[in-house]
């Protein structure tokens, strides 16, 4: 029987084999031999701070993972999760090098200054953490571009074929994330010579990745379920508040280890981080319970999510109390989008436009607002301490981010789909990606047994939700 090859399986096997096979002729280094500028305590934290960043990967699908629907948990997850391996070669290949390398214009670094890593083991320190060796940083901004991407699923779930995502991660990660990391992070990136801050990714990360959830919505359109206004019920609320704790726990590397070092910035980026989460759990389901809801555990959640994502880019230039309305404020935004989203067409699974991508532009501009040089000598005073242009400038930048992040991602979703049907056929979003994309399921039954000894095996038809149920007599 002759086996017949899809060009589209093939190029995936394909690519990753040349980009190994490429990287055995790269040569070999020694590392940086002047160790003396470097910190012992800097080194461990941003170690640290390395590894919690990461543990927000697996926290954010599991986040995710626990409020579709059960017969798309594993779907949903593994996109999350399998940026964890596309952009980890990306960044070794060429990412790091176009965030970071040399600018060409304030706009792109040149891809040739670290490509394949290059230099990079045996280079200077960063100019903006002189105590850390050049590859802790690199791998320390890895983390953010690999979840970056991750955080775009929640929008598409339920209906995008998993090949689709794999190719949105790759040319979302070299044509939006790398330009807006370097614009923001380089020293001559055009919005960080313009004046604008963002101290651990307001804009790089999550305006950015709200912006794209919005595209890809739109380009995708709605499901069937919300065609037909059914409800669907969370597969693991657990889940959620698992994932919710490994993001808070993870976000304090996010956040802290965006000072680059051991030190008293990181502490109070530490500290704002936990502050606003909390406030913004507490404003969100306060608020639920003053418009006639019951107190939710998906609310302290969802409400906590965008409290960090709204001290994001503010986490190291405001005072502490300033992050209790920070977190309060914007919590209470983005619930009012959610409740203005559900009534509108748009079909943002879960909500990452008006959570992450609302979030991220309330504290983006708060940043404008409550920024003082009392917190960071190295930062600016905003609005409430009298430099209002300052709070202008992180407008400008804020409305650039937008636009760019929302064209170029709807023109990769637009191009994807030339490709290939990025979305499922109707017949495989009705049976459930789980299936259907990977040949798994999330729940295989559950054994239930009757106080008269009769054994009932149930499981969730996926089209109704209903039970069915095969009983036998236990012996």
């Amino acid at each position: 029987m002759a086996i017949k090859f899809d060009i589209k399986q093939i190029a995936p096997f394909f690519i990753l084999c040349c980009i190994a096979i490429s990287s055995i002729f790269i040569k070999s280094v020694p590392n940086f031999e002047d160790t003396s500028q470097y910190n012992a305590a800097d080194i461990a934290w941003m170690l640290i701070a390395t590894a919690l960043v990461f543990l927000m990967t697996p926290g954010l699908a599991l986040f995710y993972g626990g409020m579709v629907h059960r017969k798309n948990v594993i779907s949903t997850m593994i996109k999350s999760v399998v940026a964890a391996g596309v952009v980890s070669v990306l960044w070794i290949t060429v990412g790091f090098s176009l965030a970071f390398g040399s600018s060409l214009g304030g706009l792109i670094g040149n891809p040739l200054d670290f490509l394949f890593f290059k230099g990079v083991n045996s280079g200077a320190p960063w100019s903006l953490a002189p105590t850390i060796p050049l590859t802790l940083f690199a791998f320390f901004q890895l983390m953010f571009a690999i979840i970056t991407p991750g955080l775009v699923v929640g929008a598409v779930a339920e209906r995008i074929r998993f090949t689709s995502y794999i190719l949105f991660i790759c040319l979302f990660s070299l044509l939006v994330y790398t330009p807006l990391a370097h614009w923001t992070w380089h020293p001559d990136g055009f919005l960080f010579k313009m004046g604008s801050f963002d101290f651990a990714g307001g804009t790089v990360v999550h305006i950015s990745a709200g912006m794209a959830a919005l595209a890809g919505a739109l380009v995708l359109k709605r499901r069937r379920v919300h065609v037909e206004r059914r409800e669907i019920p969370p597969a693991n609320i657990p889940y959620v508040l698992i994932g919710t704790g490994l993001l808070w726990f993870g976000w304090f590397g996010f956040n802290g280890g965006s000072a680059f070092g051991a030190n008293s910035l990181a502490v109070s980026a530490f500290a704002t981080t936990n502050v606003a989460a909390g406030a913004a759990g507490l404003s969100w389901m306060f608020f639920d319970v003053l418009r006639g809801k019951k107190p939710s555990v998906l609310g302290f959640c969802l409400g906590a999510i965008i409290g960090m994502v709204a001290i994001t880019p503010s986490a190291g230039f405001v005072a502490i109390p300033q992050s209790i309305f920070i977190g309060a404020f914007t919590a209470l935004i983005s619930n009012l989008a959610v409740y203005w989203k559900s009534k509108t067409k748009l079909d943002d699974t879960l909500d990452v436009f008006p959570c992450h991508g609302v979030g991220g532009i309330v504290g983006m501009l708060l940043t404008g607002v409550f920024a003082t040089k009392t917190v960071n000598p190295e930062g600016v005073d905003g609005l409430l301490y009298g430099n209002p242009e300052f709070f202008f400038t992180q407008l400008k930048a804020l409305l650039i981010v937008v636009v760019f992040s929302f064209t170029m991602s709807f023109i990769i979703f637009k191009f994807i789909n030339l490709i290939q049907p990025i979305r499922v056929s109707s017949e495989d979003e009705e049976e459930g990606l789980d299936a259907t994309q990977h040949n798994e399921k999330y729940s295989q039954g559950t054994l239930i047994v009757s106080n008269k000894g009769d054994a009932y095996e149930t499981e969730t038809d996926n089209d109704f939700g209903k039970l069915n149920s095969i009983a036998f007599k236990a012996e």
